[in-house]
């Protein structure tokens, strides 16, 4: 499996982070144009919504949907990896991922010498979604856009945008995970293949799913930092996305906002007998659960409204318009461009193109600030210089 590729890279859109894009502003100053990716992302979106929407678990509508993000993937450039895996039942779905090589990182040995280091971002998204075919009333289109087609839309925005980071440093997965409904089963297939050395070399799993639906989009850590022990720990990943967030004024350019879960519900979370406090964490569980079950530090980015006073009244949607299922978007008929797109776009926004490309943008970016573990090549060239200056 540790094969890291270097991309072909197809590059379709805006290059962010080697020669950045500038508009003009009303006063004629440049302006700084972040995550500007065009539609690339929201077109693979929709038309995989349109093209394959009843694709449960071990469907063949969910087949035909894999093999759709495998095509994305060549098209890219990118050599794809498949791994079959079979549930209890004997029915079988499939991971699509690719790999890239970063410039990775240097630790210092005992004896002050210089050595190199490789650590190991994994992204993912599952692309199947809950219902099969004549499961859902015709009349409301179904197409399950924000579980996950969001997702799907995203994971290749940042397939398509990784090789303009020349000196990222991490090696890194880009999985799209099959069955994702039926516990997370791909993601599972997927961890249960690392051998202990490479779940350890692994500092973040950033997770996006359902993205489109919610009035908010949040960012959160895994259950494993309800622990006091190791709470910043993992949740460093988690406020460096929110760093990125504010100092890339996305909020500014295209009203994207990141929102940090501060409800504070007091709940027991985990299972495990003692209450937690409800903030910086997500009741939706998704494709990080195995991961975060490994103690592998989380970024989940999922949409919906946390602003309650208790998890029973917590929902996706306040819109007085997507009510009929108590304003859950995620894995109700709801879940559709039909319903959706009249409320979040219009003649100047998109709001599944903005939260594609911003969310493609702050993971990216998110990788740039290094590893815990070792210094960059970047971080270990300026210490050289400072001490030969000194």
């Amino acid at each position: 499996m540790r094969r890291f590729i270097k991309i072909i890279a197809l590059v379709l859109a805006s290059i962010v982070f080697a020669t950045p894009l500038v508009a003009c502003s009303d006063d004629g100053d440049e302006v700084l144009l972040q995550a500007d990716y065009g539609s690339y992302g929201s077109d693979i979106a929709r038309e995989f919504a349109s093209l394959y929407p009843y694709r449960a678990p071990y469907t063949m509508e969910e087949a035909q949907a894999g093999l759709y993000i495998k095509n994305k993937f060549e098209e890219l450039g990118y050599e794809v990896s498949e791994q079959v895996f079979t549930n209890e039942s004997g029915q079988s779905s499939t991971n699509y991922f690719v790999s890239y090589s970063g410039r990775g990182f240097i630790n210092i040995d005992e004896y002050g010498n210089p050595e190199e280091v490789r650590r190991t971002i994994v992204i993912g998204a599952h692309y199947d979604d809950i219902f099969s075919v004549g499961a859902v009333d015709p009349s409301y289109n179904y197409d399950g856009i924000s579980d996950n087609a969001s997702g799907v839309g995203c994971l290749l925005t940042i397939a398509a945008q990784i090789s303009n980071y020349e000196d990222l440093p991490f090696d890194v997965y880009l999985v799209a995970f099959g069955a994702g409904n039926d516990n997370f089963a791909g993601a599972r297939a997927f961890v249960n293949s690392l051998t202990p050395e490479m779940s350890s070399l692994i500092d973040c799993m950033y997770c996006i799913d359902s993205i489109y639906g919610g009035d908010k989009v949040y960012a959160s850590a895994g259950y494993n930092s309800l622990n006091m022990t190791q709470k910043y720990q993992m949740r460093r990943k988690l406020y460096q996305a929110y760093d990125v967030t504010y100092d890339s004024l996305l909020y500014t350019q295209y009203e994207f906002s990141l929102y940090y879960n501060e409800s504070g519900v007091i709940t027991d979370l985990n299972g495990d007998g003692f209450d937690d406090i409800y903030r910086e964490v997500s009741h939706n569980r998704s494709d990080y659960v195995p991961f975060d079950e490994l103690n592998i530090p989380i970024v989940y980015f999922d949409s919906a409204d946390y602003f309650f006073d208790s998890m029973g009244e917590m929902k996706d949607s306040k819109n007085l318009n997507l009510q009929e299922f108590g304003g859950m978007i995620r894995n109700t008929p709801l879940d559709s461009c039909f319903s959706l797109d009249p409320f979040k776009v219009d003649e100047e926004r998109d709001i599944l193109q903005i939260r594609i490309n911003c969310i493609a943008y702050i993971i990216l970016e998110s990788m740039m600030k290094g590893s815990d573990f070792a210094m960059t090549h970047n971080e270990y060239e300026a210490l050289e210089n400072q001490g030969e200056a000194n």
